[in-house]
Formats: C-alpha cells, structure tokens, sequence
C-alpha cells in the first residue's frame, strides 16, 4: 500500500547483422479490431527527448531548405559548429530555413544527419510536410529503418508518389508494423505468467514468471518466418521462452527448437531451512528443491504432456492467438542434459563417453537418434557417427557410405596419423571432428591461467 501500482515493464532488443523486425496483423497497441490496409508511417525527423539539444550531437544540427513557391524539400545543408548562429546560414535563392527547433525556441536535434536524410530523400523516403506554411509550420518527415526495409523486401505495396516524390504506400493486408508501447490482456503477467505456472504445477511457486504470450509476440517479430530457427535463452527461469517456441511451432508447422539454460540454485529461504536440516548443495535433497529441478523442468514436461505435475491433466485453456486445452499439450520432444566437469584422463581414455554423448549429439544438429554407448567401438545414427576403435574403421566408412543423411563423424584418436588417414576416406559432405583434443586442450588453457 502507498505505492503506484505496476503496469510496465522494458522489453530490450539487440538486433544484429541483418535482423529486422517483422509486420505482423497485430501492432501491438492491444487495439481489437485488426487494420485490413494500413498506410505507412512517416515520423517527424525533430528529436523530442530533453537530452536531444543542439550541444549533444553537433553533426545533427543543420538546415532543411524549402522552396518558397511549392513547399518541398530543396536540399538539406551541412551540420552547423555550436559556435555557428544558426541565422548566419546563407539560404538558397527561392527557398527558408527549417531547423529542429522546440516552440519556445529551443535548439534540438534531427534525428538523422544531414547525408543519411540526403539519401532518403532521393529515394523518396523523406519529406516536407506543410510546407506551405512557412519555417514556423512546416516539420520535416521520414521513413524508419523498419519501414524502409519492409519497402525493399516487398511487404510494403507502393501505390505511387506524391507530388514531391516521396512514396506512397500500403503495408500488405493485414500486416502492420509493431509499435514500441505494447497494451494487450494477453501480455498481463499474472493472469499469462503466474497463473499458468500454478496450471502446470500444481502446489509449486515461482516468482514473477513472463507472460506466455507477451514471450510468444517478442520472438514472432523475429523468427515468424524462419519455421527452422534456433532459439537460445540463457537464463530460462521457468522456462516461458522454450513453451512460447512450442506455441509457435504449432500455429504454422515449423520445426523450431529451443535451448535454454539454467542453474539449479536452490531460494534462499529454502536454502535457509535446507542447512537447518543438516543438507549442503550437491545433496540429493538439496538439488530437488533447485530452479530447474523443481521449476524448469517440470514446466516444460507438463507443457509438453499436458498433464500437471501431480498428474492430472491440465485444467486451464490456452488463448487469445491460438485456443485450445493445454491438456493437448504439444507434439515437441525435450532432452534435459546436466553440464559436469568430468576428469580430463578419462575423457581422453574414452570411460566418459556416455557423459559426452549428449553434447555429441547437440553438435550434430539435436536430430534423429542418439548415440550414447561405443561398446562395439563405433556406431553411425541418421546425421552422425562415431568411432573410438579404427580397427573397425572400414566398417565405420561402409556405413557413412550408404547414408544420405550423415553430416558429421566424430572420430576418437590421439594420432594424427590414423586421424588424417580417416578423414580423407570420408565422403566430402560429411564433417570430421576429433575427440577429444579440443576438451583437452581446453583443459590445459585453463590450468596454465590458473598457474600465473
């Protein structure tokens, strides 16, 4: 009590290399009705935020010329030196000066530098509007990063052009850019985060989980349409992201996979209690009480199965994109792998190697059948083998041979000799990868820092 009541969180996006985001039906503004044909967005090149002055990025304050007779961009001109009086610029014949200023006279920012709005303007993807109106009414518009990329990858239906050349255009039906303030039902936290967690486990608490579906749109703006893509969340907590590619995967058929990442830290109360009992971390007791034991695993099962941990089926109802009972649960498979650190004198004598297989199996593409036991010295399963004993290395060959699907052969030696011998049989298309001088090596990179 006394306190403002919560309705907000921050939602961080890196997007690297040629990320984008994607349009969808929904811009996420939480409005019901969805926009049948929804004309692009132009934004006011004028940066608004307080911090934006004309001292904090010298390089974005300049002027936008504007002919006088038809209100249209004339040419954008070079970035003005704070100590340059904005009212020495010489002005082109026929044209005024626009210049990102606040109403009380403040000198802002553009949002763009002058050779980046230069650009845009020739394609026309930058304008003037309300030219017309002089220095005091007219404002200078452009088209977003997002907005230009959906043009040139042809979601965006371009109708024409205005009469100073800037475009004209519709996003497909139905199809909308997300806006940046997100208000859905969906994405309510404790209706579509904690009350779905109590759903699938009965009896067990979990502070503050995600919303489902606020997790499902986040990762639909990116990989809606990679059905293959690979999804890893580092810091899985109950395990939202890895439930949120299941729903995914449903709606459109894909074969997306996820692989999330947690540690089995035990709460501190719990752990309180725990030490009172005499326990200590690595006791049987202590780790069932851990995240990932207790949480994270069992969320994802119950999701999978749809059937609760206390074995019921259960009793709660997916909605809003994608309805049905969460008792159908989903046809995904799992694997739950535990990272030891195992002793490097028996990895390299090959007596871990069923500790090893899962890894193996993860390099290989997580596809098809797993190999976890070498007792006949090799063995080849639908996209990999492995062989530890080269006596049986013709046999290992045969049957690469006659797969279509193997890609990868891990091969278990210490010499390099049988090592290159090997690979060199192999069909081209099928990697080598030797174990397990990469684990050692590693091991010993290790042990020399720790010796400094």
């Amino acid at each position: 009590m006394g306190e403002f009541s919560r309705t907000n969180e921050y939602v961080y996006f890196v997007m690297l290399g040629d990320a984008r985001v994607l349009p969808t039906v929904d811009d996420m503004s939480g409005r019901r009705e969805v926009v049948e044909q929804k004309p692009i967005e132009w934004r006011n090149l004028r940066r608004r935020e307080n911090t934006s002055v004309r001292a904090a990025r010298p390089n974005q304050f300049y002027a936008v010329f504007v002919n006088q007779v038809s209100g249209h961009m004339h040419s954008a001109g070079d970035p003005l030196p704070q100590a340059v009086d904005r009212r020495s610029v010489e002005v082109p014949a026929g044209c005024y000066a626009i210049f990102p200023l606040k109403p009380d006279g403040t000198e802002m920012l553009w949002g763009l530098t002058p050779g980046a709005l230069r650009l845009l303007a020739t394609d026309g993807f930058a304008r003037v509007a309300n030219g017309g109106r002089g220095p005091g009414g007219a404002s200078v518009q452009y088209l977003a990063g997002g907005t230009v990329a959906a043009i040139k990858a042809g979601e965006v239906t371009i109708t024409g052009r205005d009469d100073q050349g800037s475009v004209v255009g519709f996003f497909a039906e139905g199809s909308v850019m997300p806006k940046t303030t997100w208000s859905k039902d969906s994405h309510n936290a404790q209706t579509s985060g904690t009350l779905m967690v109590t759903a699938l486990l009965p009896g067990r608490r979990f502070p503050f989980p995600k919303s489902l579906y606020a997790v499902e749109d986040a990762l639909r703006f990116f990989v809606g349409k990679k059905a293959s893509a690979v999804v890893i969340d580092f810091f899985c907590g109950s395990g939202t992201t890895a439930h949120a590619v299941m729903r995914l995967n449903r709606q459109d058929g894909g074969r997306r996979s996820s692989i999330v990442v947690t540690n089995n830290e035990v709460a501190a109360d719990e752990q309180r209690d725990l030490r009172g009992a005499g326990l200590r971390p690595g006791d049987a007791e202590w780790e069932k009480w851990g995240i990932c034991e207790y949480i994270t695993k069992p969320r994802v099962s119950a999701a999978i199965t749809g059937q609760a941990v206390d074995g019921e089926s259960v009793k709660s109802d997916y909605k809003f994109t994608d309805e049905f009972p969460m008792a159908d649960g989903f046809e995904e498979n799992v694997e739950f792998f535990t990272l030891t650190y195992e002793a490097p004198l028996r990895v390299a004598s090959n007596r871990e190697f069923t500790k090893v297989a899962p890894l193996l199996w993860l390099r290989a593409g997580s596809t098809g059948r797993r190999i976890d036991d070498l007792s006949n010295g090799w063995d080849v399963a639908d996209v990999y083998g492995v062989i530890a004993d080269l006596d049986h290395t013709e046999s290992f060959l045969k049957a690469i041979a006659e797969s279509d699907t193997v890609a990868m052969a891990f091969i278990v030696t210490d010499e390099d000799r049988l090592f290159e011998s090997l690979v060199a049989a192999l069909p081209e298309h099928v990697e080598p990868v030797r174990l397990y001088e990469a684990y050692l090596r590693n091991f010993e990179i290790e042990a020399g820092r720790g010796a400094r």
